[in-house]
């Protein structure tokens, strides 16, 4: 039997933001704004050191950041999206339509990491 825990009686978590390992935060930023994302704030601790960015359109938040230990160079992100279709013809792909009631595309940034955008399919 699986006891629930005190903490999911009442709502802890308010949001989550996934870290993307980049080489050139600048470079990269200038990538996710194809996807509609903005710059919200940069930060250096100094002078050549490693940059790291925060972008958010809407309620969706991304951080990225040229420091080595803050995460992989490969994730996936699953990004739901109004119309996959639109960010389709952006990046000149087809969209397939997945077993599991899902239109989507798979796109890669500048960095390896892979986001994969999708729309419920309607009946």
């Amino acid at each position: 039997m699986v006891r629930r825990s005190p903490l999911t009686e009442e709502r802890l978590v308010t949001r989550v933001v996934p870290f993307l390992r980049v080489d050139d935060a600048e470079a990269s930023a200038g990538w996710y704004a194809r996807l509609g994302f903005r710059v919200d704030w940069r930060h250096r601790f100094a002078p050549g050191l490693p940059l790291f960015i925060a972008l958010s359109d809407g309620g969706a938040q991304i951080f990225l950041s040229e420091h080595t230990g803050d995460a992989r160079p490969d994730a996936l992100l699953y990004v739901y999206v109004d119309d996959v279709d639109t960010f389709a013809s952006e990046f000149d792909l087809e969209p397939h339509d997945a077993p599991y009631g899902m239109r989507e595309i798979e796109l890669r940034d500048p960095d390896g990491n892979r986001l994969r955008l999708g729309t419920p399919i309607t009946q």
